[in-house]
């Protein structure tokens, strides 16, 4: 099935649904313009486009699954952060925000920043900072970021974050604000549906922690690069990152020694505020 096929198969669902195509634009959170430009093969949908669009319609699990293998024909989707700052990078939260609310599994591996959906709101400014926003598009984002954030107190979800070492002591922000970062880490990962590891830079590795990425119920893979965002559907490919993620956990603190670790790095920082 070509793009055109699929978008006008993808037109022909909404329509027999009596759904109006604004209504399922809005409900799959993306534009109308897009969807239209979808469903008249003008424009190439993602697998991650597809579930949502289909999700939004309505159709059976079987329906759902036939178009999925089609969408799944290309593999690796790119989109350049230009594009996403084009479109608003506070949109793209958004989506990311409508992705966490449907799955139930997530495992996510960064050896660079604290993830996302852990940080605070003095963390995330400084992170987005970065994208050259104006003060109003930088504040909407923040506030969509913080949003996600409600997923993190879901029961029905399953968190679990790989972080390395150096991430506890990279300094995006203060001394002071990285101390509180690091509180908020020891208490999400009281939660119990939270799995927070730290992978020590003593620890004995066989592999290489070349990026950050996120596994969202064994069935996509987002990874985040210089220039883009990259998905991974194909089963083979996720199954890759799956075990990239199960080994470095393997070697990771968890639980109380984790906590420790996470406490030592925060007086550390509090020791150098006092002294400043």
């Amino acid at each position: 099935m070509n793009r055109g096929e699929l978008g006008a198969a993808l037109r022909a669902l909404r329509q027999a649904s009596g759904k109006e195509a604004k209504a399922v634009a809005r409900s799959a959170v993306m534009s109308a313009s897009k969807l239209s430009k979808i469903e008249t093969g003008k424009a190439a949908p993602s697998a991650v486009d597809v579930e949502a669009i289909l999700t939004a319609i309505g159709v059976s699990h079987e329906v759902k699954e036939e178009y999925l293998e089609a969408a799944r024909a290309a593999a690796t989707e790119t989109t350049a952060w230009r594009l996403v700052r084009r479109m608003g990078v506070h949109k793209a939260q958004q989506q990311t925000r409508a992705l966490e609310a449907q799955m139930t599994l997530l495992r996510l591996f960064q050896p660079a920043l604290i993830p996302g959906l852990l940080q605070t709101p003095e963390y995330i400014r400084a992170i987005l900072s970065r994208h050259d926003l104006g003060e109003d598009a930088l504040t909407r984002t923040i506030s969509a970021r913080i949003e996600r954030q409600q997923a993190l107190y879901d029961a029905t979800k399953e968190l679990h974050f790989v972080i390395t070492e150096p991430v506890l002591r990279w300094r995006i922000v203060s001394a002071a604000r990285m101390a509180e970062q690091l509180d908020r880490l020891v208490s999400l990962s009281r939660l119990p549906n939270i799995d927070v590891r730290i992978v020590p830079i003593s620890a004995r590795q066989r592999d290489i922690a070349n990026h950050a990425f996120v596994v969202r119920d064994d069935r996509t893979v987002t990874v985040e690069t210089i220039h883009a965002e990259i998905v991974v559907t194909d089963p083979r490919d996720v199954a890759l990152y799956v075990r990239k993620f199960e080994g470095f956990a393997s070697t990771a603190l968890s639980g109380d020694s984790m906590r420790a670790m996470l406490e030592g790095v925060r007086d550390d920082f509090l020791r150098e505020q006092e002294t400043s």
